[in-house]
């Protein structure tokens, strides 16, 4: 997975679109168009704030289904996503939660989206949900089938969910990748908001060789210098809501704020040591 090539930088700072509930949904209002301006607002705001690609995900329709979501939940998803792409111009992901990677890859596949992101991939996962079986199998098959460009980015580990058996962090990165075929891994902490460990992100760059890593929660611009170390990309919704406040849209000083710490931590990373100066008598 080329990051320069699909988002412009070898070092990706990817916003999320938390879409407001859709169809079906405990929690849906019955009117697509606040959820379409809701997310435009958002979109707009990413982008002006220099985000590299954006992420739309069905957040508030929780709870969640661990198998395919409603057709109404994809439907209004890709018509949710082409008014993005009237606006913005970034490269644009799909995650349909919990576990719905074929929906998300027909939606992506379907508006031209160059990614989709998949939080079981690979293995057993307990969850809130029930038990999530990995789903590559399935998606690699039918991207094959639809002759889809679209890359997947996998969850390992995910959060809100513990696995059903014991495997190292290595062994799940290099199954994910190796077995499961994904394009790149997304490493998170326990839950929405908690970041992984610097040592976490350590074992999971050694492990996914020359597939990027990505940081997939609790990133913030008070750590996001110490996370990127052992990192490709950082993935960025909660700590950009106004007041960091999950249920709050995205605040565009936050982003602005998050991305400009980002661009400062990769300036360190690159800056040459200094060598001593020489004294002539």
């Amino acid at each position: 997975m080329d990051l320069t090539e699909i988002f412009g930088s070898q070092n990706p700072v990817l916003g999320v679109v938390h879409l407001l509930p859709l169809p079906g949904s405990p929690r849906w209002q019955g009117d697509l168009q606040v959820v379409i301006d809701r997310a435009e607002q958002e979109a707009t705001a990413l982008a002006s704030g220099g985000v590299n690609g954006i992420i739309v995900e069905n957040f508030f329709d929780a709870p969640f289904t661990k198998g395919q979501v409603d057709p109404a939940v994809v439907s209004a998803m890709s018509l949710v996503v082409q008014r993005l792409q009237t606006l913005i111009t970034l490269p644009i992901g799909i995650n349909v939660l919990r576990n719905d990677g074929r929906s998300a890859l027909a939606v992506a596949t379907c508006v031209g989206a160059e990614f989709i992101r998949v939080n079981v991939l690979t293995g057993v996962m307990a969850t809130d949900q029930g038990l999530i079986e990995g789903c590559a199998h399935d998606l690699l098959r039918y991207r094959q089938t639809l002759g889809s460009q679209v890359s997947i980015l996998a969850d390992v580990l995910v959060k809100h969910a513990r696995p059903l058996s014991s495997p190292n962090l290595t062994t799940a990165v290099q199954e994910t990748i190796h077995r499961g075929m994904a394009d790149g891994i997304i490493l998170s902490g326990w839950a929405t908001g908690s970041p992984p460990s610097l040592e976490d992100l350590e074992l999971a760059k050694a492990a996914a060789g020359d597939h990027p890593v990505f940081i997939g929660s609790g990133a913030d611009w008070e750590n996001i210098g110490t996370l990127m170390q052992a990192a490709d990309g950082v993935i960025v919704a909660s700590s950009l809501k106004r007041h960091g406040n999950i249920n709050q849209p995205i605040d565009p000083i936050r982003v602005g704020q998050f991305v400009e710490a980002m661009q400062e931590s990769l300036l360190k990373d690159d800056a040459p040591l200094s060598t001593p100066t020489m004294v002539v008598p």
